[in-house]
């Protein structure tokens, strides 16, 4: 089933089928994929989806469905994956996270990040973990800061999934250590 992980106010756990529609409404959504250069089709989100449920079933990790405990609803996901495309910083495990608008500024995905790097270094007893955005993404950056995560300035890179001219090519990279694993 995978890794069952939780907080004081959340759940990361395996996805559920019942979460597929608001996963979609999710990538669908101008404000949550400002940062992305498109918002994602029907069929795009599906694919993901299934993509990140099999990779959770298969590695007991990975980028999972995040749940609010008081409510029991789907309010995005977060968790760690290992990018598929090529970098010089790579490959690595990354932390990334998406949560629906109506859940953003409560400290979620703050409090969910935190509980999947403690899961990254100490359960994976991983070296490193990166994040990455577009560098516009004042947002999110500032997630990785309050995680503990400090900016890799000499990581950053065009991103090649990212046409060539957009804007958003430029992607800024943060990292965090292993303490026990310092080298």
């Amino acid at each position: 089933m995978g890794t069952l992980l939780d907080t004081e106010r959340l759940l990361l756990r395996q996805w559920k089928e019942k979460d597929r529609s608001e996963f979609t409404r999710m990538n669908a959504n101008p404000q949550v994929m400002e940062f992305f250069p498109s918002l994602w089709s029907s069929e795009e989100s599906n694919a993901v989806f299934d993509k990140l449920t099999e990779r959770v079933l298969t590695l007991g990790w990975g980028l999972w469905a995040l749940e609010e405990k008081a409510s029991g609803l789907f309010i995005g996901f977060t968790g760690l994956n290992v990018p598929n495309f090529e970098a010089a910083f790579l490959p690595a495990v990354e932390i990334g996270w998406r949560l629906l608008p109506e859940f953003w500024n409560r400290g979620f995905a703050t409090e969910a990040a935190l509980k999947s790097l403690e899961f990254g270094l100490e359960t994976l007893d991983l070296e490193e973990i990166v994040s990455f955005t577009a560098v516009g993404n004042v947002k999110s950056q500032r997630v990785m800061e309050k995680i503990g995560m400090k900016r890799s300035q000499h990581k950053d890179f065009l991103h090649p999934k990212v046409p060539d001219g957009h804007v958003l090519k430029p992607h800024v990279v943060y990292e965090i250590k292993n303490p026990k694993i310092m080298k």
